[in-house]
């Protein structure tokens, strides 16, 4: 009798949205496209990433939804019309965004814990331990390592206990990095 052949897993680059895919509104919330801006470095890597063989999925808190900020449908029509700039401007696709309306303490999707990331693998059949979460807070590093990823802090944020696998200062430094970090594995 043969084995049933397994579905190969494909490995996956987690990115957080504000502050990684597009600039970070701050304190508030991109409520609308037209404050939404893509951070120039982002297409770069995620040209690097779809090169080298990872799947590449936006998982984000979008907390201001619950808020009553904006609704989920501006949000969806927000990364409806991002997956669309990165096709038509950069032929670059995402695989999938993953976001999480809800208010502190009311899901087990909301980062830090890992909700979307095992979402994004049970949907699309990721394979987490050759994964990444790339993110620029602390609670990113948490869900990437509660999912089982590898992971990636960018900027100054105070790095959670244990600190992320590895650290870059900014989206450039990313951008100039990623390639040699995930060709090693």
């Amino acid at each position: 009798m043969q084995p049933i052949p397994q579905p190969v897993r494909m490995p996956c680059v987690f990115f957080d949205r504000d502050g990684i895919v597009n600039r970070s509104p701050g304190p508030g919330y991109v409520e609308r496209w037209e404050d939404f801006h893509l951070l120039p470095e982002f297409p770069a890597v995620l040209a690097t990433v779809t090169r080298l063989g990872y799947a590449a999925v936006i998982v984000t808190n979008q907390r201001g939804v619950a808020l009553g900020n904006m609704t989920l449908e501006t949000v969806q029509e927000i990364h409806r019309r991002l997956r669309d700039v990165l096709r038509t401007r950069h032929g670059l696709e995402i695989l999938d965004v993953l976001c999480c309306p809800h208010d502190r303490d009311e899901c087990d999707c909301r980062k830090p814990k890992p909700g979307m990331l095992l979402e994004a693998a049970r949907r699309h059949s990721l394979d987490l331990a050759r994964s990444w979460m790339i993110g620029d807070s602390a609670k990113d590093v948490e869900a990437g390592r509660a999912a089982g990823c590898r992971t990636i802090l960018v900027g100054d944020a105070e790095p959670p206990a244990p600190p992320p696998d590895h650290r870059f200062a900014n989206m450039s430094a990313l951008a100039s990095g990623i390639a040699k970090l995930l060709a090693a594995g």
